[in-house]
């Protein structure tokens, strides 16, 4: 099970996540939410990270390119494209650089096919991403994907392993579910979460 910790703000959570076993790591630089990073401090936490996992660069209100572009500058491994982006921009990140995933929401009705816009990776989120809203999976009981993708929306460490088994998921991904308060990474969840998710090993 690929595990993947979201909107980490610290060096300190990144290396906490690294330590109890993620996969990957995701840095937010979206204008409107808590977990919002300015370039610098983005840049420490990849720089920190080391290549050890997947560093993942979020963003929802960036043009593709210039959300590339800063991916590569930052050095991450992967730029995650949030919303309402198009197969041309997806294209137009893809030609700047190497890996690039789709985030998007059922209520969105997306394509559903993995690569279907030329990314690496799917993930489904709740309808508002970082509200810890959950979602009903059974929405995906008729048409859920089929390859690499990841559940978002509403995870936390009392209930992933129940919607890992619900959906079989290739991966988890959680942010506000392993939270003191917004933005504020409570270490013990992430560790629990990331225990938990590993608990019922390949699915």
């Amino acid at each position: 099970m690929y595990v993947k910790i979201c909107g980490l703000t610290s060096v300190a959570a990144a290396d906490a996540a690294i330590a109890a076993g993620a996969d990957a790591i995701g840095v937010v630089m979206n204008r409107t939410s808590p977990r919002r990073l300015e370039f610098g401090a983005a840049a420490e936490i990849v720089a920190a990270a080391g290549g050890r996992v997947d560093t993942v660069l979020v963003v929802n209100d960036m043009s593709a390119v210039d959300a590339a572009e800063t991916a590569a500058k930052l050095g991450v491994a992967v730029l995650q494209l949030h919303g309402s982006y198009t197969r041309d921009d997806f294209a137009a990140a893809l030609a700047i650089v190497p890996r690039v995933w789709r985030a998007t929401s059922l209520k969105a009705d997306p394509d559903l096919t993995i690569g279907a816009f030329g990314e690496e990776a799917l993930l489904l989120d709740a309808p508002k991403p970082g509200s810890g809203e959950r979602w009903d999976l059974s929405e995906l009981e008729a048409r859920k994907p089929e390859g690499r993708w990841m559940l978002a929306g509403g995870l936390g460490p009392g209930n992933v392993v129940e919607a890992i088994r619900a959906v079989r998921p290739w991966g988890v991904d959680v942010s506000s579910g392993v939270e003191a308060s917004p933005g504020v990474k409570d270490l013990r969840k992430v560790r629990d979460f990331i225990a938990a998710a590993r608990s019922i090993g390949e699915v």
